[in-house]
């Protein structure tokens, strides 16, 4: 017989959505010290720029080769793993006497992060059917506010230390978040004992399988683009004129998104109500609208705070109403599920990041703001194909 699942706890639900925050600010340390790294390096903005690329790179791998095994081992011991390696590469990281051995470290980083998307179908497998969208919501308020938090954190320590100790001290938080978590996280047997060739042959097997899941990933990809458009290219935009902004206020500007963490548990329980559709429709809209405050951004430091408001509110919601959906359909195969998603959703970021550093350097914040609402409008398009889809009969 398996062993019943452990009790999952107020405790335990704080310490997973403080973990995934912690380590998934990882990949945004670096956004707000581009001019600071380009110049130490002395490459050009388009090369610091794409380090968010590469970051997201790495990240996607470890999505693709790594998350899956949390459906065949246990949990636990594969987030230890992971953190205990995101340490060491933070060190790494942090004493690259080269650009390209910087840019290495970063992938590596990148790969090693993904502890955070072991931890989130682990909570959803914790949590009973009636709170689940509950329960990940909760969880990746956690999540976005160590995205958004990073950045502040990131800007305001490199103001004083220097942008090398920044990855220091996330290396001695991260060896903090180890022990605690080798004391509080619960072991979970787990619900397949697959070969490695045969557990990533069937991430594929549900590509093809679950319309909800292709679905549901399309929408991340286009909303993770647009917003990975915006945050790689605002540093640019708050360093040069009108602004002038020093590390320290590019990253405080990342408090301004905190609010679309709000969104999370909010979204979540709409999931639960059965409101996913309109929660969707409503929340690409608005992220298409934002960008419009955004483009008059360039000039007007309230516009950009209002459209950066309104973007991150859209993509938070609009995620976490696709993770509370996806999470539904095969609780034996939901980090597999997670590979899925979270693949397609960070390749939307690698292909937003990318684009957006192009966008800058060749048309400045108006065509960083073009590409913005083109995704935004892109993430309508799909939806507005969606109810005909349900309306097919349902073959899950």
């Amino acid at each position: 017989m398996t062993a019943p699942a452990p009790r999952l706890t107020r405790a335990t639900i704080t310490l997973f959505s403080v973990s995934v925050g912690l380590i998934v600010a990882n990949l945004y340390y670096a956004q707000p010290l581009l001019p600071q790294i380009a110049a130490d390096f002395k490459v050009d903005v388009g090369s610091a720029a794409r380090l968010v690329t590469w970051i997201q790179l790495g990240y996607v791998m470890g999505m693709v080769l790594v998350v899956p095994l949390g459906d065949v081992v246990d949990r636990r011991k594969l987030t230890l793993g992971l953190v205990a390696l995101s340490v060491v590469v933070l060190l790494a990281v942090a004493a690259a006497p080269a650009f390209w051995l910087f840019a290495l470290a970063s992938v590596l980083l990148g790969l090693t992060t993904v502890g955070a998307q072991v931890l989130v179908p682990f909570a959803a497998s914790l949590a009973d059917d009636a709170n689940r969208g509950k329960v990940v919501g909760t969880v990746m308020s956690g999540l976005l506010l160590g995205i958004l938090l990073a950045r502040t954190v990131s800007g305001v320590l490199a103001s004083l230390l220097g942008w090398r100790l920044v990855f220091v001290v996330a290396a001695a938080a991260l060896a903090l978040l180890w022990a605690l978590l080798r004391r509080g996280l619960p072991s979970l047997a787990p619900a397949n004992r697959l070969p490695y060739r045969t557990l990533l042959a069937s991430v594929l097997e549900l590509v093809i399988s679950e319309p909800m899941l292709r679905r549901r990933s399309l929408y991340g990809l286009l909303a993770f683009a647009a917003f990975s458009v915006f945050w790689t290219s605002l540093s640019f935009l708050l360093a040069g004129p009108p602004y002038f902004y020093n590390e320290a206020l590019v990253g405080l500007f990342g408090l301004v998104g905190a609010v679309g963490a709000l969104a999370a548990s909010w979204a979540g329980r709409q999931a639960d109500a059965g409101r996913s559709h309109w929660i969707s429709g409503v929340m690409a809209a608005l992220i298409a609208a934002s960008f419009g405050l955004i483009w008059w951004g360039q000039t007007s430091l309230a516009a950009l705070i209002a459209g950066a408001l309104l973007m991150d509110l859209g993509v938070q919601a609009l995620h976490i109403t696709n993770q509370s959906e996806i999470y539904r359909l095969r609780p034996e195969a939901r980090s597999r599920l997670t590979t899925v998603y979270l693949s397609s959703y960070f390749a939307g970021g690698v292909l937003g990041s990318a684009l957006s550093s192009v966008a800058y350097v060749r048309y400045g914040w108006a065509g960083v703001s073009v590409l913005g609402v083109l995704f935004g409008l892109a993430i309508l398009a799909v939806w507005a194909l969606e109810k005909p889809l349900q309306a097919a009969p349902n073959k899950l």
